[in-house]
């Protein structure tokens, strides 16, 4: 593999990276924290990147540091029984106790809701979930082809379509930064790094982590200086675009 080639394979690892990272969370979090923190918004975006983006990227430095082949494995070091606990603990909390109900909730009610008319939204809802729910096990049941659906075609769909909302919410703003509400006005800086941990990308980078890693040792990387070094490249790719885009958003 070239040079480029490399480098190509490396910028999609990346935003494969960034767009797992970016789910439903990802959109609510800096908005409400935009709306919110008002006035304050230069004291709190600073504390939501802080966990918002930078804990991710040490999570996926961590996992790449450790050579751990998966979350059990790295959580077993304190104690076996602990590994199984982590692990199950980790994966219910981003799997379907909190972070995957919300993404096809989210999705439905911003981009199908509006559109339905009369139809019962329960219906509509279970029938979009359904089908969210579908593609996405499609998706994951392939990973050897995470790189190439993800991080080169649906990835820089997502940076598009987010550029063209920003764009037009610059071109047509709701009006001027209002006050600062609740905790925004009295400890903006600590109710930032509150709302980041909601995003729950500190937990979840344990886990894409390791695709990120397969990833990698997929492009011909074994070292494992190598793959460290690549595997935190990828991390700060996605932790840079995760930080830009919720400045935009924010």
């Amino acid at each position: 593999m070239t040079s480029k080639q490399n480098q190509a394979s490396l910028w999609a690892v990346g935003l494969m990276l960034f767009a797992l990272f970016f789910g439903a969370g990802n959109l609510i979090y800096p908005a409400y924290l935009g709306q919110q923190a008002g006035e304050n918004w230069l004291i709190s975006m600073p504390g939501f990147l802080l966990t918002g983006a930078g804990l991710p990227l040490l999570g996926v430095i961590a996992i790449g540091y450790s050579g751990s082949r998966d979350v059990e494995a790295l959580a077993s070091r304190v104690a076996p029984w602990y590994g199984i606990a982590f692990a199950a603990s980790l994966y219910l909390a981003i799997g379907p106790l909190f972070a995957l109900p919300r993404t096809a909730t989210v999705s439905f009610e911003i981009g199908v809701l509006p559109l339905i008319g009369n139809l019962p939204p329960n219906m509509a809802q279970a029938v979009f979930s359904l089908l969210f729910f579908g593609l996405a096990y499609w998706l994951s049941m392939s990973p050897s082809k995470l790189v190439d659906r993800i991080g080169k075609i649906l990835t820089p769909a997502l940076l598009l379509t987010i550029a063209v909302l920003v764009g037009y919410a610059a071109l047509n703003p709701i009006g001027a930064p209002l006050a600062a509400q609740g905790d925004f006005a009295g400890r903006p800086m600590i109710k930032g790094i509150l709302e980041g941990y909601g995003t729950m990308d500190a937990l979840a980078s344990l886990v894409f982590a390791i695709i990120v890693i397969d990833a990698v040792r997929a492009m011909g990387v074994d070292n494992r200086s190598d793959l460290l070094k690549t595997t935190a490249i990828s991390g700060l790719m996605a932790a840079g675009c995760l930080a830009a885009v919720y400045l935009l958003i924010g």
